[in-house]
């Protein structure tokens, strides 16, 4: 029973993240397969709300489950977000102040916690 849990969570890992690559590669097409308009700004904040808060929550259900160490991999892993958010802003037309400075301060200071959380 535990292995078919294993598998099924392992499928459900590569399937989102095929998905969130899909939303790169075809991000008309992702966003209509995923049930709104490519337009319609309200609903895709909604979705970037939605999974700002998991991103938030993992991370703490990780620390509370698993420790300090499991957590600084976790945070380091999630530096892969802030530095997507970084592109995102640079290749979108938006501020290199923003993308820098905001995004990319973050993404160091998550590897940086992590890392010292992870091996510390």
């Amino acid at each position: 029973m535990h292995l078919a849990a294993l598998i099924v969570a392992v499928i459900a890992c590569v399937a989102i993240i095929v998905l969130g690559a899909r939303f790169l590669v075809q991000p008309r097409k992702a966003t209509l397969d995923f049930g709104v308009a490519a337009d319609n700004v309200r609903a895709l904040t909604a979705i970037k709300g939605v999974r700002d808060i998991t991103s938030g929550v993992v991370p703490l259900v990780v620390w509370a489950v698993a420790g300090r160490t499991a957590l600084g991999w976790v945070m380091v892993a999630a530096a892969l977000t802030a530095a997507g958010d970084a592109v995102i802003v640079l290749t979108n037309g938006g501020k290199r102040a923003t993308a820098f400075g905001i995004h990319g301060l973050t993404a160091t200071l998550l590897v940086a916690a992590g890392l010292i959380l992870a091996l510390g």
